[in-house]
C-alpha cells in the first residue's frame, strides 16, 4: 500500500515524500523591486522537509501584482534574489517550485507602478475589496485585454518560467485557481468575450491552454504544474457546472506531460474523482476541509488512491517540520491568523520544531 510518506518521482526528480507545502501568500517581499529577502529564504529552508514546496504566488509581470509586498520574477534582480531562496532550500535537501500568479482584475492601481491598472478578460469588476497600504479599497473595473496584450501576457508567463529555472527553482506551478487571471478566463461571469478567447468552453479554456503550453515549451513540461479550483467562488467567481470546462481543459493539456495537476478541492468529491480519472499524470490534492485546516486525516487520501500527493497550507505555515509531526501523530503548533500577511519574523520563522 502506498502511503503519503513514501517517495515519488515528480518530473524526473525523486521526492522524499508525498506531502507538499501548498502556496501561501505571506506579503513579506520588502526588498527593493519586489525582491525576496533573506528572511524569506529562512522561511522556505525551514520547510525543506516537505516532499515539494510550492512558493507563494509570484507575479510574472508588474501588472500581475494584486497584493502589497508580493514578490516578482520579471527582473534580473528578482531572479538573483530568488537564487538565495532556492539555494537555501536545496542545501536542506528540499525541492521547490515557483508559483506564477497573475492576479488579473484582483488588485488596485495603488499597488501597481504609475500608469498601470488591473486587467482582465472582460471589463467586469469583481465585487469586494483588496487590502492596500492605504487601507481596503474596492476592486476597480479592469482594462479588457486585447489580442496583443493577451499574447504578451502568455509570453510573460513563459519568460517568468525561464527566470525561475535561472533562479534555481526545480519547476513552476501556474496558478489557474482562486479567481485570478487564468481562472477569470475560465469562468463565464468574468469572461464575457465573444471572440476566440471567450464564449463557449473551447474559447474560455484557450488562455489556460496557451499559457500552460508556452510555459511547458519554455522549460519542459516535466518542470510545470497547474493549479485549478473548479467551482471555487473566491474573488467573485461563478462556475455553476465546472465539470465540462475542466475536463475539456485537462484533455487539451494532457499531452504536455506536465509534472502534476494540483487541485484545490471544493465540496464536490465526485468532481475530484472525475478529474483524477481524466488526468494521466501525478495528481496533487489540497483537500476540502473547510472550515478547518487540512489535518492528519488527509494522509489517508493517498492510501485510498484519491490523490498521489497531499498539499498542506496553514498547518505547514505553523509547523516547519510538518512531515515529522505527521509521522509522529503530532503535536501541532496552532497557526496565528494575525501574522499571516506582512510583518516581521513573528508568525513567520519563529514557529518551533519538535524537540529532538
Amino acid at each position: 500500500m502506498t502511503t503519503a510518506f513514501d517517495p515519488i518521482v515528480l518530473g524526473g526528480r525523486r521526492l522524499a515524500s508525498r506531502i507538499a507545502m501548498a502556496p501561501m501568500t505571506r506579503s513579506r517581499a520588502f526588498g527593493p523591486g519586489a525582491e525576496p529577502t533573506e528572511l524569506m529564504a529562512t522561511y522556505y529552508a525551514q520547510r525543506a522537509g516537505a516532499g515539494l514546496i510550492v512558493t507563494e504566488g509570484i507575479q510574472p509581470s508588474p501588472v500581475g501584482q494584486g497584493y502589497p509586498d508580493t514578490p516578482g520574477l520579471h527582473t534580473p534582480g528578482q531572479v538573483a534574489a530568488w537564487r538565495t531562496v532556492t539555494d537555501a532550500v536545496h542545501r536542506e535537501g528540499g525541492a521547490i517550485f515557483a508559483q506564477l500568479m497573475h492576479t488579473g482584475r484582483i488588485g488596485h492601481p495603488v499597488l501597481l507602478p504609475e500608469g498601470l491598472a488591473p486587467v482582465g478578460p472582460s471589463a467586469v469588476p469583481a465585487r469586494g475589496q483588496v487590502f492596500t497600504h492605504e487601507g481596503p479599497k474596492d476592486f476597480v473595473t479592469p482594462k479588457e485585454l486585447d489580442e496583443a496584450e493577451i499574447r504578451q501576457t502568455v509570453a510573460d508567463f513563459a519568460d517568468a518560467a525561464r527566470g525561475a529555472v535561472e533562479a534555481g527553482f526545480d519547476g513552476v506551478e501556474i496558478h489557474g485557481a482562486n479567481g485570478y487571471l487564468v481562472h477569470q478566463f475560465l469562468a463565464p461571469n468574468s469572461n464575457r468575450r465573444t471572440d476566440a478567447w471567450g464564449g463557449d468552453v473551447e474559447g474560455r479554456i484557450r488562455f489556460a491552454v496557451e499559457v500552460t503550453t508556452a510555459v511547458a515549451e519554455a522549460i519542459g513540461g516535466h518542470r510545470v504544474g497547474l493549479r485549478i479550483s473548479p467551482g471555487n467562488p473566491y474573488n467573485d467567481i461563478a462556475e455553476d457546472d465546472p465539470a465540462e470546462v475542466y475536463e475539456a481543459l485537462l484533455e487539451r493539456i494532457a499531452g504536455l506531460d506536465l509534472a502534476y495537476l494540483h487541485l484545490l478541492e471544493g465540496p464536490d468529491r465526485d468532481l475530484t474523482a472525475r478529474l483524477r480519472t481524466a488526468w494521466p499524470g501525478t495528481f496533487v490534492l489540497n483537500p476540502f476541509t473547510h472550515p478547518e485546516a487540512t489535518g492528519p486525516d488527509a494522509l489517508a487520501l493517498v492510501e485510498d488512491g484519491v490523490a498521489d500527493m497531499i498539499a498542506y497550507g496553514a498547518l505547514f505555515l505553523a509547523n516547519p517540520d510538518l512531515p515529522t509531526r505527521l509521522a509522529a501523530g503530532g503535536p501541532f503548533n496552532t497557526p496565528d491568523p494575525a501574522t499571516f500577511y506582512g510583518g516581521d519574523h513573528r508568525g513567520y520563522t519563529d514557529y518551533p520544531t519538535l524537540a529532538v
